[in-house]
């Protein structure tokens, strides 16, 4: 399947320039929704279980559950290739692309692409090939301690990368990202200032200290006032506390879709279900 934005579907989210607010839900909705497909261990990951298409077929099952319960997007992450690397290798690259196109092929939802740990590079080449209409980056801007080490964000080789391979695929950044910390004190208004007005994300994501972690209201609220740009939750959001995120234009929900909230499990649609009306429920 082509992109949904191919063929008469619209624009694709990068062509008017960085997204505004307003763009963002022209191109994915109000209140959207992405589901996260993580993808099972990779081939040359060490949990990978030897077979490509079982990992095809716990993608494609994931996927079907996101879209039939009502998600605006989803978004594919090599989420079993632990312990991350701080950049794959070919054979993530080619397996990736492999599974999300076929994927994509048979439902027809938007899209993106993080390839872990922070390798924006292999984001794009996938996007590319794939018809990902965005990627997500933990790391866009400044330096953050990891448990892969330091990892310095690449927004002028990301940027450049771009306008040559996929000019048209936006960037959703992270903000002080979970599972990392700050190499010193810095002032957090000012570095998601920064991600947007010199980093150039075209959405802010925010999340908390680690995966299925809440992020902090207080936090959402202080970057809602400083910056116009469409900001999104990341982790944490569950049908209980989706009311209370209802300043943020979109929220990205993993742990919290699968069957008794386990990461691990698959994806369960009625959890889904109740996710979408929680957040979209907001605006009435």
């Amino acid at each position: 399947m082509p992109p949904l934005w191919e063929g008469g579907g619209g624009k694709p989210p990068h062509s008017e320039g960085m997204l505004t607010r307003e763009s963002f839900v022209k191109h994915f909705g109000r209140k959207a929704v992405f589901g996260m497909v993580h993808l099972r261990p990779l081939p040359g990951a060490p949990l990978y279980g030897g077979s490509i298409r079982a990992v095809m077929e716990a993608a494609r099952s994931d996927a079907r559950a996101i879209a039939g319960g009502g998600c605006d997007g989803m978004l594919f992450e090599n989420f079993g290739d632990r312990p991350f690397a701080r950049t794959v290798g070919p054979e993530t690259v080619a397996a990736m692309t492999r599974v999300i196109a076929e994927v994509a092929r048979q439902i027809p939802l938007r899209f993106g692409v993080n390839v872990l740990r922070n390798d924006p590079a292999a984001a794009l080449g996938i996007a590319a090939a794939s018809g990902a209409e965005f990627i997500r980056i933990n790391i866009h801007t400044g330096a953050m301690l990891t448990d892969q080490g330091v990892i310095e964000g690449t927004a002028a080789e990301t940027l450049r990368l771009r306008a040559r391979l996929a000019p048209d695929v936006a960037i959703f950044a992270d903000h002080m990202v979970k599972h990392a910390t700050p190499l010193a004190p810095l002032d957090e208004e000012q570095a998601a200032r920064d991600l947007r007005e010199r980093g150039l994300a075209d959405a802010i994501i925010l999340t908390g200290r680690e995966t299925g972690a809440p992020a902090d209201l207080d936090g959402l609220r202080a970057i809602r006032g400083i910056i116009d740009a469409p900001i999104l939750i990341g982790s944490g959001v569950t049908a209980g506390n989706a009311p209370a995120y209802r300043d943020a234009d979109g929220i990205i929900v993993g742990t919290a879709l699968k069957k008794e909230g386990r990461v691990e499990a698959a994806v369960d649609i009625r959890r889904v279900r109740r996710i979408v009306r929680a957040f979209k429920g907001v605006d009435g």
